[in-house]
């Protein structure tokens, strides 16, 4: 049986295969972006990299299910179930904007328990397991130990599919700015997330996410030592949710402020 570390390593090995595809393939014409929603694209680059992981994954964990957005949306709990998004930030890597990564989660029987975000341009492999840390590359990283909201820096996304809950975004940004050293959106759910686990964030929040956009951050923020619930502080799993991630003590000052 594979163990969690088994499954984070064949995690690592799909991952690495579908970065240095992203890496060596020319970014398509505007022409060639097909619209999933408002501000939302999907191409042939993302199919092809979905194509990469779907094959490494078959190969090397017989019987596992994959499920992703244009994989097959449709989220299942039993057995093993790989949660993948194969380009989180195709906005960015559309627009050459630095900023996008393959994330796969790995599932058994409902629970999350091994994650993997590659950061497809800067080459870094962030992965982890529940029970035995967290790593960017082969450094261990654990989330920040900051307590004082005025020098925390956190990351955010828009509620861009969504824009009936701007004005509720809005307002909780006007909360945060002037209690913090700043906020941050750089377009990538999987890369806050993974920024949470080493520290770079203190605190992450979005309104709305995917299974895919969150598995494998979530093992990552939980491995490192920090805590990820909805905005009402339920712990959440590979669903459609909100998040609110970070250090235990900045990720219970975010949810309290956030809540006004």
């Amino acid at each position: 049986m594979l163990s969690h570390l088994d499954l984070r390593d064949i995690a690592k090995r799909a991952a690495a295969q579908a970065a240095a595809f992203l890496r060596s393939t020319p970014r398509p014409a505007a022409g060639a972006w097909e619209a999933k929603g408002p501000s939302d694209w999907v191409t042939t680059v993302d199919r092809e990299a979905e194509g990469i992981i779907r094959g490494v994954l078959e190969r090397e964990a017989p019987g596992g299910r994959v499920v992703g957005e244009e994989l097959g949306p449709e989220m299942v709990s039993g057995g093993l179930v790989w949660v993948v998004d194969p380009l989180d930030g195709t906005t960015n890597f559309l627009h050459g904007f630095p900023a996008y990564a393959v994330s796969i989660g790995a599932q058994l029987d409902g629970a999350l328990v091994a994650g993997v975000i590659h950061d497809v341009q800067r080459d870094l492999v962030h992965h982890g397991a529940i029970g035995h840390g967290a790593w960017t590359n082969d450094t261990p990283i654990k989330v920040s130990p900051l307590k004082v909201p005025k020098q925390a820096l956190i990351g955010t996304g828009f509620p861009f599919k969504n824009a009936d809950r701007m004005d509720e975004y809005l307002g909780q940004m006007k909360r945060l700015i002037g209690k913090t050293s700043g906020l941050r959106r750089p377009g990538s759910a999987a890369l806050d997330l993974a920024w949470v686990a080493a520290g770079a964030f203190d605190a992450f929040w979005e309104l709305e996410l995917a299974p895919w956009d969150i598995a494998a951050g979530i093992v990552l923020v939980r491995a490192a030592g920090g805590k990820v619930t909805d905005l009402q502080g339920r712990d959440i799993g590979a669903e459609h949710t909100s998040v609110c991630a970070g250090n235990p003590w900045m990720q219970e000052w975010l949810l309290e402020t956030l809540r006004g």
